[in-house]
């Protein structure tokens, strides 16, 4: 089997790790099957398509929506590297899942309006299918309406003209959307359950998410959630477009 290519952008360690530890978890792959590289680390190497069974882009502290001018220059040319390796994904339909900051880079690439409209609280909260959703490959296996864990100051408001739209929540309208037939992005977290939230809300505590003083709140808020349903996206993703 090729194996599939994680494109990362946490510059702390115990966060990147444990995001890599999760989709290697969740995805059902061997460490030889998921090949990490860090952007936030260095310059994207060259990298050939044919080579990996798919793309996977991971969350990030990065905001897509920020001015240009208060964009750190590794973000600037982060965001540039990933819109080039877009202009081949899209071309060629390559299969293609962005977690969270996905919606940002496959959204801007492709004419969606992202901004602080609907941003969500870190925590659980009820994701919808749509009836496109309910019919999707990526979606099998899950309920109509599941739990997933969110954090996000970024949303996006306005999809793109060519996307179908998956799932929503209350409070935010889109959650996933496919663009084409193997294009994929959600604003939940498909590769998070508890203790992963709680690594992150240890190590973002003073990222603007949430007010500092909330965090131990937060933790023992998703101490006692389930959230078990999203990850079936990963082994759906993996499954289905291994070769």
């Amino acid at each position: 089997m090729k194996p599939f290519l994680l494109l990362a952008t946490r510059a702390e360690d115990a966060a990147a790790d444990d995001e890599y530890q999760a989709y290697l978890r969740y995805c059902g792959l061997k460490p030889d099957e998921l090949i990490r590289i860090r952007l936030e680390s260095g310059p994207l190497p060259p990298l050939e398509l044919s080579d990996y069974s798919g793309v996977i882009v991971g969350g990030s502290p990065y905001t897509s929506s920020d001015p240009v001018e208060e964009k750190s220059t590794d973000q600037v040319r982060v965001e540039t590297e990933l819109s080039s390796l877009l202009d081949r994904i899209v071309a060629e339909d390559f299969p293609f899942l962005g977690a969270c900051y996905g919606v940002g880079t496959l959204g801007v690439h492709q004419g969606a309006v992202i901004d602080r409209r609907f941003g969500e609280p870190v925590g659980a909260t009820e994701i919808t299918l749509t009836t496109e959703g309910d019919r999707d490959p990526l979606l099998q296996g899950l309920p109509h309406r599941f739990e997933a864990f969110v954090g996000h100051k970024e949303a996006c408001s306005q999809l793109p003209p060519n996307a179908v739209l998956l799932a929503s929540s209350e409070a935010c309208p889109v959650h996933m959307f496919r663009i084409k037939n193997n294009l994929y992005a959600t604003q939940f977290h498909p590769e998070l359950d508890a203790d992963g939230l709680i690594t992150r809300i240890n190590i973002y505590k003073n990222a603007g998410y949430f007010p500092p003083h909330e965090a131990d709140e937060l933790i023992e808020t998703a101490r006692k959630s389930s959230v078990t349903e999203p990850m079936r996206v990963l082994r759906n993703f993996t499954e289905r477009y291994a070769r």
